[in-house]
């Protein structure tokens, strides 16, 4: 596949694919491209800033208010986790359970237990379980 660039600030942003066939790179292409306008405010310690979801480990719910978790800072954002799982770049997000969204990009392992409860461990430390209802999901969107 050939990639031409053409840097014109006279011209509007768009992105357009060539291709025989529809092929799994260019779903995955479009699904980028897709994302990549979307970003949320979040806010830490009074300073608010942009954020790009795909940087983001996942959302959690805490005292009733939602975080996005990137690296080891919790930012907080306005919308609430139905809104976050509605959003275009959810095709990378499961839900965990109740009070987690979780980028699949950013899972490291998987901990079953002998009770049968799975952790999900990320790559920044944070670890979270999966309630029994979302078990089936989570194991069909990552590919077990």
């Amino acid at each position: 596949m050939k990639c031409f660039t053409f840097i014109d600030k006279n011209e509007e942003e768009k992105v357009i694919i060539y291709s025989k066939e529809r092929t799994s790179l260019v779903e995955q292409i479009e699904k980028l491209v897709s994302s990549s306008g979307v970003s949320l405010t979040g806010t830490y310690e009074d300073t608010s800033i942009l954020i790009n979801p795909m940087d983001v480990s996942c959302f959690v719910v805490e005292g009733g208010k939602i975080y996005a978790l990137i690296n080891e800072k919790k930012y907080q954002l306005k919308e609430r986790l139905y809104q976050l799982e509605d959003m275009s770049f959810n095709e990378y997000f499961v839900k965990l359970n109740q009070s987690c969204l979780a980028n699949i990009k950013k899972i490291k392992e998987f901990i079953a237990s002998i009770g049968g409860s799975v952790m999900v461990v990320f790559q920044n430390g944070y670890k979270d379980y999966i309630s029994r209802r979302e078990l089936k999901n989570v194991k069909e969107r990552i590919g077990l």
